[in-house]
């Protein structure tokens, strides 16, 4: 396993992480058992994985409270762990400053741990990524001093976003919206390596749809219920343009998973998985990287193909 620079000069991350939304319950597809959840946490750790992204909401509260479990008894330095502000285990959203430090304490509590890696700003309206104008950061500036968060940031999707978050405050942690449709973050780069910030790239694989296994006939419930027909045309489409550029003889999802990770801004990817099998083959993704010609050609396809389309999430 690779890892790379996530807090610069003191943390380093594994280059695929485990998106924990999955591991709690009501996750909007399969859901594990507390017992299943826990085995996989495990599985991860024996397998190089560190980095470990959950959030209040994810499970109603059940993913950090599993999470908190499966770390029972492991070496706390040695393991990455981030969640996130203004989603509430109980649906409502509310970004009010003023409910930081509970949701932090929150979140220590249920993980069982004295200290969060990072905690970031859980995907806010524009008006909350500028420091100018609210409280939220000098709120976590506190949180750095004494020592219950090292650092800070958003989950964010657009350039404009990170901008605006870079240029206004003390933040260092982006998790972006960013795979081999939607590419966009790239283009806040200069800004990044500026102010020494590190990205991870959220839904690595397109909600499932750079795994290829959803077609122009798949009916979609829960949290993927939110394409239309023509959008899940179109999207079908990508995809099987994308397998025509990288070849039959790839796995398309650990594909998708090495384009970002062959994109040296991106220090970790944190895929979702619900089996040891798919724990399995996205971490081998990081040791079969793509050549720098297929790189340029995804970036290319992107550019004149997808970004045209302007794909919702």
């Amino acid at each position: 396993m690779e890892y790379r620079d996530y807090i610069k000069g003191d943390t380093q991350v594994s280059t695929i992480g485990l998106g924990a939304w999955q591991l709690g319950v009501d996750a909007g597809w399969t859901t594990l058992s507390e017992k299943e959840a826990i085995r996989l946490v495990h599985k991860a750790l024996d397998l190089g994985v560190n980095f470990f992204d959950t959030a209040p909401v994810y499970g109603k509260g059940t993913s950090e409270i599993r999470l908190g479990k499966a770390f029972v008894g492991k070496d706390r330095s040695k393991l990455v762990i981030n969640s996130k502000f203004g989603r509430l285990a109980d649906g409502r959203v509310d970004f009010d400053a003023k409910h930081i430090t509970a949701t932090v304490e929150g979140s220590l509590k249920l993980l069982g741990i004295d200290y969060l890696d990072s905690v970031i700003i859980h995907s806010p309206p524009f008006a909350f990524l500028d420091g100018r104008n609210q409280e939220h950061y000098a709120i976590l500036d506190r949180l750095k001093e004494v020592g219950k968060i090292k650092a800070y940031g958003a989950s964010i999707d657009s350039v404009n976003e990170i901008e605006m978050l870079l240029k206004t405050t003390n933040a260092t942690i982006i998790h972006a919206f960013f795979n081999v449709f939607h590419q966009d973050a790239l283009d806040a780069a200069e800004r990044i390596v500026e102010k020494n910030a590190t990205v991870v790239a959220k839904i690595p694989l397109d909600s499932g749809w750079l795994t290829g296994k959803y077609t122009k006939d798949s009916v979609f419930t829960g949290v993927r219920n939110r394409w239309s027909k023509a959008e899940i045309a179109t999207r079908a489409q990508l995809v099987d343009r994308f397998r025509s550029l990288v070849g039959t003889d790839r796995n398309l999802a650990q594909t998708a998973l090495a384009f970002c990770l062959g994109n040296r801004l991106i220090a970790s990817v944190i895929p979702g998985c619900v089996s040891e099998q798919q724990l399995v083959s996205n971490i081998e993704s990081a040791s079969k990287p793509l050549s720098n010609e297929m790189i340029k050609q995804l970036h290319a396809f992107y550019k004149e193909e997808i970004k045209p389309l302007r794909l919702p999430w």
